[in-house]
């Protein structure tokens, strides 16, 4: 069986004349290039620690198959704003999954983009467990009725943002949830 015991959230930025070697940039920055990356869904396994991204690297090698919840977004507009984020959810009881979230706009500050994915991973979350919420309601309004439920002990993000290069090479954003084995 597959099932990560620890996690680490990483983001980075490239720029490049080329897209695909703005994306190996970006992924250099966040440090996770020198992996075989295979995207997976919005799950946070049970019993899984979050950890800093230099000690989750520890327990990498080079060329490594690793399992990632990857946001990016790229653009090759001059003066664009980007962002990718992941939000993360965690329920009170580690025995249940928690749930990641992948955010990629176009014109949101990374403040924005943050709040939004982990908004989005505390909602898929919360109508797991049952929790009451407004859809409707702003972030921080449904964040008081997580609280008072009991039910999700943490929500965080990691968001890269960034402007497109002023001469129109390629920008490129990720953020993501490193899952290991």
């Amino acid at each position: 069986m597959l099932l990560p015991k620890k996690a680490f959230l990483t983001k980075g930025v490239g720029v490049s004349k080329h897209k695909l070697a703005s994306f190996e940039l970006a992924l250099r920055d966040a440090k996770i290039a020198p992996f075989n990356i295979v995207r997976v869904s919005s799950i946070f396994p049970p019993n899984c620690k979050l950890v800093s991204r230099e000690a989750g690297i520890k327990y990498l090698a080079p060329g490594q198959i690793l399992y990632v919840v990857l946001a990016e977004n790229s653009t090759n507009e001059p003066n664009r704003l980007i962002a990718a984020s992941i939000g993360i959810s965690l329920p009170k009881n580690p025995s249940i999954c928690g749930y990641l979230s992948e955010h990629h706009p176009f014109g949101e500050t990374e403040e924005k983009a943050g709040d939004y994915a982990e908004d989005l991973a505390a909602s898929m979350l919360a109508t797991v467990l049952g929790v009451k919420f407004d859809p409707a309601a702003s972030y921080d309004a449904n964040k008081e009725l997580w609280k008072i439920s009991h039910e999700i002990v943490k929500t965080t993000n990691i968001t890269q943002s960034a402007e497109g290069d002023k001469h129109g090479d390629w920008t490129t954003v990720v953020a993501a949830c490193v899952l290991i084995i």
